[in-house]
């Protein structure tokens, strides 16, 4: 019975050091990586300006209501249209609906 238990915890301490060496940087699997601490990353900055062909997605608040103890929101996705100002050209409804549902603690019938 010892002899098991220390074969069992044996086996799990090569097995748990095996994967950890297979995700180390120096396993066979991550030699085609390089890893190096001692250079900063380098990223440049990217100047890109927004499309104004395509839309954003922003969410209005359509209708709140309350029933039986809760408040009940309805949010409707609208496609924004912006020129290269911000300035909205136009907004449609997308058809796209999301209702909130939450207690109403002011609520005074409980």
């Amino acid at each position: 019975m010892k002899i098991k238990t220390f074969l069992s915890v044996f086996f799990l301490l090569v097995t748990l050091g095996f994967v950890a060496y297979l995700d180390s940087p120096y396993s066979f699997l991550n030699i085609k990586y390089a890893y190096t601490a001692d250079q900063p990353v380098i990223a440049q900055p990217v100047n890109v300006e927004p499309s104004s062909d395509i839309p954003e997605l922003e969410e209005k608040l359509e209708k709140r209501e309350r029933v039986a103890g809760y408040i009940v929101e309805t949010y409707e996705e609208y496609e924004v249209y912006k020129d290269k100002d911000g300035n909205v050209i136009k907004s449609e409804p997308s058809g796209k609906t999301d209702t909130l549902r939450y207690w109403d603690y002011n609520n005074k019938d409980r």
